[in-house]
């Protein structure tokens, strides 16, 4: 590097790199780019030099016992420029401590002590774990580490702060699939039934374990929440009888019809197996068996593969049907129980629990002898509007951005990961830049 005419465009470089260091000069010939590990950097060089206040090794006041002690150069890494990796490559002046023997570099601004990432990289960092991408690709975007990233994110989020004063009048439960390392296949999650903001997540949805966690909340949260959507896990109801007294539990809708979906549905499929001479049939309209009979159409008349004449949606159905005497009877069933729930009529719907007929499936009557044993949360569920449809769509989140990630190790980085990305932990500026991170 050339020593010369100190360069006008000296600000025009520092806020390209967004330097807030006045002490770092560029001079001429100070940009350049170099291949690193087969990849061009551009490459800014600098010069860091200024009077210490003090000795940083005894502490002692500048004198005349200082002098210089040449420049030691570090590389920097620091956010790309131009849609290049950018280095600053800043010569640091030394200084000799006569009083006590010793040397001592002079410290900039751009970064914590002792590291060579600059503190605008890191923020960049932490600002783009917000975004669904794996921090495998936020690490090779910013040329360092998964590692370092890890770090940062330790550094720069706060953990989660619960108020365990509070909880919403409703709530919403729900889980998904975990990690691994999770003492639990599946974690539990908590929303708030009204707004769909995550509350907060546990590792695992053991009962004990809800117990123990729920126990760190005030009686007064847990008597304020007045409903509670839940799907038909037992659990939940015996957590929620212990622990939240004033809580009705409402059984989500989506979840009363999967059940009576999936029983029509293994239905058919068994059906199918008695009778080969419709197994195609069968298999391929399963989407019609499933549909509400009153939005299949009976008018429109074309041609259905697998059928040798024209027919309407309703003629696909009643030919299927007429194939087997239990997925009739279990069909029916299912359009009965389907049009109550869809209309939240209570009246038809016990009708249709407490009126079996013999002939439908076993599939169908176990998820019968379910819908008895929550009939009196399912009457909260025609009365209300409450729905775990929110909740529902935070899961497919989590699923994405595991997905994204090629999955997590830890279950405290999985977590923290889904936090910041919900907006649920702020970035902690004053802590991060008290922090000093060897990378």
């Amino acid at each position: 590097m050339k020593e010369g005419t100190y360069m006008s465009e000296l600000n025009y470089i520092t806020e390209m790199l967004e330097l807030k260091d006045n002490n770092i000069k560029f001079y001429e010939n100070c940009y350049y780019k170099e291949k690193i590990k087969g990849i061009f950097h551009k490459i800014f060089e600098g010069v860091l030099t200024y009077q210490p206040i003090y000795c940083e090794k005894c502490g002692v006041l500048f004198d005349n016992n200082f002098e210089k002690h040449g420049f030691i150069t570090s590389n920097i890494k620091i956010p790309d420029v131009a849609g290049f990796k950018t280095i600053l490559r800043l010569k640091k002046q030394r200084y000799l401590c006569k009083h006590c023997g010793k040397t001592f570099t002079l410290r900039d601004n751009v970064t914590e002590y002792g590291c060579f990432i600059s503190k605008n990289t890191k923020w960049k960092i932490a600002n783009e774990l917000k975004n669904k991408i794996s921090e495998k690709d936020i690490a090779k975007n910013n040329n360092v580490s998964s590692n370092t990233v890890e770090r940062i994110m330790d550094s720069y989020y706060d953990t989660q702060k619960l108020y365990k004063n509070y909880l919403p009048e409703v709530l919403s439960f729900d889980e998904f699939k975990s990690v691994k390392s999770a003492s639990g296949a599946m974690s539990f999650h908590m929303c708030n039934g009204e707004t769909g903001q995550t509350i907060d997540i546990v590792e695992d949805r053991k009962l004990l374990s809800l117990l123990k966690y729920f126990s760190y909340y005030s009686f007064k949260a847990r008597k304020s929440v007045k409903f509670i959507v839940i799907d038909m896990y037992s659990p939940y109801v015996s957590l929620i009888q212990k622990m939240f007294p004033n809580a009705q539990i409402i059984i989500d809708t989506f979840h009363l019809i999967q059940l009576i979906s999936k029983s029509l549905n293994k239905t058919r499929i068994r059906a199918m197996k008695y009778n080969k001479n419709s197994y195609n049939k069968m298999k391929r309209y399963w989407k019609l068996i499933l549909k509400d009979r009153n939005e299949l159409d009976c008018s429109k008349w074309k041609r259905y593969t697998c059928f040798p004449n024209l027919m309407t949606e309703i003629d696909v159905i009643n030919y299927i049907l007429d194939q087997s005497v239990e997925l009739k009877a279990t069909y029916y069933k299912y359009q009965e129980l389907l049009q109550s729930i869809k209309e939240k009529n209570y009246e038809v719907f016990i009708h249709a629990i407490t009126n079996v007929n013999n002939s439908i499936s076993d599939y169908m009557k176990t998820s019968i002898k379910t819908l008895i044993w929550f009939k009196d949360k399912i009457y909260n569920t025609f009365n209300n509007n409450y729905h775990n449809g929110y909740i529902e769509g935070n899961n497919n989140f989590i699923k994405v951005l595991k997905r994204i990630a090629f999955g997590f190790r830890s279950f405290r980085r999985f977590k923290a990961r889904i936090m910041i990305c919900k907006g649920l932990v702020k970035i902690n500026r004053k802590k991060a830049n008290a922090s000093a991170l060897a990378s």
